[in-house]
């Protein structure tokens, strides 16, 4: 389902995402960005294709665990705003919340800490939409701390995994 016809800046920076397959695992085709990370102009055409929906509607960008973080960084940089990790398990000094949740290969748990003001607008980011699950979680996780969730973006979503049913409304740059 894509939502407009790509520019041919953000095409390129399409071409460059590397599909592999049987990883992390037999049957998963892990979808590797860090060529197009790697590529200055890239980085800056998708980070803006990101934000641009949501511009001036967030206070703070939160970004999952692992990949989310470099999108939700460079996305919280172009806006002028803040940045909130959302980490797995374990990872935080003071986790404030958690919220576990299934992947299309396991299961997992978030946390994230309760520096926001209450009522702070965020804007989800993260590198893929699969299952859906880690995003749902997210915005769990933001929605129990006080915040709400403005608008959810991905670089890539992956169609037919039922992904879109589980968030709801978001915003993809990319289909794969």
């Amino acid at each position: 389902m894509p939502e407009a016809a790509l520019s041919p800046a953000l095409a390129r920076a399409e071409s460059l995402i590397r599909s592999i397959p049987d990883y992390p695992q037999q049957g998963i085709v892990f979808r590797d960005i860090t060529p197009l990370l790697a590529d200055a102009e890239a980085m800056r055409v998708t980070t803006e294709a990101i934000i641009a929906p949501f511009e001036g509607r967030f206070d703070v960008v939160a970004g999952i665990e692992a990949r989310g973080f470099l999108l939700a960084g460079a996305a919280a940089i172009a806006a002028g705003v803040g940045l909130v990790p959302i980490r797995k398990a374990g990872k935080l000094p003071r986790p404030t919340a958690s919220v576990d949740y299934a992947l299309e290969y396991g299961t997992a748990t978030i946390e994230m800490h309760d520096d926001l003001p209450a009522g702070s607008r965020v804007l989800l980011i993260d590198d893929v939409l699969a299952t859906g699950g880690t995003l749902a979680a997210g915005r769990e996780i933001v929605e129990h701390l006080g915040s709400h969730v403005i608008g959810i973006s991905v670089l890539f979503e992956i169609d037919g995994l039922g992904g879109r049913d589980a968030v709801g409304d978001l915003h993809t740059v990319f289909h794969a």
